[in-house]
């Protein structure tokens, strides 16, 4: 079967988690840079990427990369690439793009020349001059980084792959599930361990363990721009999606807390949970932190996105909540604690210095996560390998 390149984008910080998933796919790694993950696939890769990939953000197939300074350069190399072997004579498609310290800086430019140059060579291909765009829609981006040109068709399609389809309450996300799901895998949790968060908002932590912990697909349930595209037949996509639902864990029952002192948030959760097909496995409750306590249990882990900034009404409220978080971590000595946030003194409030940082951005907003290792389990401890 033909491959070709593919790059699964990802959040900074979190490029070592996206590789990890996409070896454990099977498929070769070309290289890792900033935000992106390039590998060699075939087309069943296109299905099992964006059905499989928990931490990715896109899946993007890779048409070509080049110097490109000036226009000129730009139209002749994208109109050399062959686009007929994706983009359809009934395809509509669109152009985005960025530019990073290129020659090149007008994006909407670029656009327009990629545009283009795509059409030019279709037009000739497909020896037409009108195209009716009624067919499959394909997103094309024209990447520039110190002026080397990346073309690339989006698989994922207009939605990332963050959005699972399970979020069926309007309450706003503080964390996007995509890196909820790799936090998950940086920290000691595995199923077989009990996974609390005092701060869970909209459950997204809790629910992304609990389909973790179940071998449920996360792009199961939701379409992708690649479903329509000729080149993956349908009949792949039944049968992949088929074999993940015949992958779920049918026996195991994860054990996971999930708490907020928002009982509406509560609310959203549950039903969050219940559409992703979890919330038997996960128990909500409505308590403050200073109210609460470690589920009965040794070796468990905490981790959660405690309010800041526009999340939480009085900044002068915040010491109080780090504080809060560890008094609770500290009546059990063999619990994990993991908290991702943007507020600069939380190693100050907390009182304790952190194991171990990573550097992140939840969206937009630069993060850090913070690392506070408990003991490995006497017995099987040799299970619970996180990702580096």
């Amino acid at each position: 079967m033909k491959t070709f390149d593919l790059i699964a984008t990802s959040t900074f910080g979190i490029e070592s988690v996206v590789r990890h998933e996409v070896e454990e796919l099977g498929y070769e790694i070309n290289e890792v840079a900033d935000g992106k993950i390039t590998y060699t696939g075939d087309i069943e890769a296109i299905v099992l990427s964006n059905l499989w990939l928990r931490s990715a953000d896109r899946v993007l197939l890779k048409m070509g990369e080049f110097e490109a300074k000036t226009f000129e350069t730009l139209f002749n190399e994208v109109a050399a690439l062959p686009w007929e072997e994706w983009i359809t004579k009934d395809a509509k498609f669109t152009v985005n793009g960025k530019s990073v310290k290129s020659a090149l800086f007008s994006i909407s430019d670029c656009q327009a020349i990629v545009k283009k140059a795509i059409v030019t060579r279709l037009q000739k291909v497909y020896g037409i001059e009108w195209f009716e765009e009624t067919g499959p829609a394909y997103t094309v981006q024209v990447s520039l980084l110190k002026d080397i040109a990346t073309l690339t068709i989006d698989t994922t399609g207009s939605e990332g792959l963050h959005k699972r389809g399970y979020r069926v309450s309007n309450v706003e996300a503080p964390i996007k599930e995509t890196l909820a799901a790799a936090l998950l895998q940086i920290s000691y949790w595995q199923k077989g361990r009990i996974l609390y968060d005092p701060c869970c908002g909209s459950g997204t932590f809790a629910i992304e363990a609990a389909m973790m912990a179940k071998n449920i697909a996360p792009g199961l349930n939701r379409s992708f721009a690649s479903c329509a595209w000729p080149q993956v037949p349908r009949k792949l996509w039944q049968e992949l999606r088929e074999e993940a639902r015949e992958q779920i864990d049918q026996k195991g029952s994860p054990i996971i807390y999930a708490s907020d002192i928002n009982r509406n948030a509560i609310l959203s959760a549950r039903e969050n949970a219940e559409a992703a097909g979890v919330g038997e496995y996960i128990q909500f409750f409505a308590k403050p932190i200073h109210k609460t306590s470690l589920p009965h249990g040794d070796y468990g882990v905490v981790i959660c996105n405690p309010p800041y900034g526009e999340r939480i009404s009085d900044i002068k409220e915040l010491p109080r909540l780090h504080k809060d978080l560890r008094t609770l971590i500290d009546s059990n000595e063999t619990w994990s604690f993991y908290s991702v946030t943007s507020a600069p003194e939380f190693e100050r409030d907390f009182g304790k210095k952190a194991n171990k940082k990573r550097k992140l951005f939840n969206g937009r907003i630069p993060v850090q996560f913070y690392q506070y290792f408990g003991p490995r389990p006497p017995k099987g401890g040799e299970n619970f390998k996180a990702v580096e």
